[in-house]
């Protein structure tokens, strides 16, 4: 996962989060570990919105290619129709 490699550097910080209550006694009666569970979920989330701000950042170039590539195939030989 490349985003955890991102923030592997980083230390641990207390952060205050409201909870729903009666999820977070369901979690606690399962064992969950709230903190590693936030941080995964955490991951999932940011690397969602990092991939629709690229995309949305970079719309005009993808869809210029996609453009290019339907009236012209794209550059590799190995990939053309025959």
């Amino acid at each position: 996962m490349r985003i955890r490699e991102d923030y592997a550097g980083y230390g641990k910080r207390a952060a205050n989060v409201s909870v729903n209550q009666g999820l977070l006694d369901a979690a606690k009666a399962l064992d969950i570990n709230l903190s590693a569970t936030l941080e995964r979920a955490l991951e999932q989330e940011v690397r969602a919105r990092k991939r629709q701000r690229w995309l949305e950042e970079n719309r005009e170039a993808i869809e210029g290619y996609n453009a290019w590539v339907a009236e012209h195939g794209v550059f590799s030989p190995m990939f053309r129709k025959r």
